[in-house]
């Protein structure tokens, strides 16, 4: 050891891993047998039951949605006139859009752009009190 350094318990010698990488080397090196007889020989990650499958929540459709635009919560709030609560209680299954809010969903998935712009458009006048 030089001096001023010591050795640390766990430290690691030239080339080895630390625990918890992965090895991509020797994964590649493997067969999809042996990659399989491995991942299964780890206790905390076994596959899924049928059971469990079940009972695992998918994104909603409205979220799948949001997030294909690339867009957080508020800002496709915002962007589309939707009330963030309103929003958020759609994604987290708490309640479910209308016939009405679906066919606005529709739209928007269709035409993002033109849906902003109607959006807009609807704001402005609401803020001036104007019909549409």
């Amino acid at each position: 050891m030089s001096r001023g350094r010591r050795k640390r318990d766990g430290m690691r010698k030239r080339g080895e891993r630390a625990p918890g990488r992965t090895d991509w080397k020797r994964l590649k090196r493997m067969t999809e047998e042996e990659r399989d007889r491995s991942a299964r020989s780890d206790p905390d990650a076994q596959p899924m039951t049928d059971e469990e499958l079940k009972r695992v929540r998918r994104p909603s459709a409205v979220r799948r949605l949001r997030c294909r635009l690339g867009l957080s919560q508020r800002g496709f709030a915002r962007r589309f006139g939707i009330a963030l609560g309103t929003l958020r209680d759609w994604e987290q299954g708490r309640f479910r859009p209308n016939a009405r809010d679906l066919l606005c969903l529709r739209l928007i998935a269709r035409y993002p752009e033109e849906a902003a712009e109607e959006a807009r458009e609807i704001a402005r006048a609401a803020r001036g009190r104007r019909a549409i």
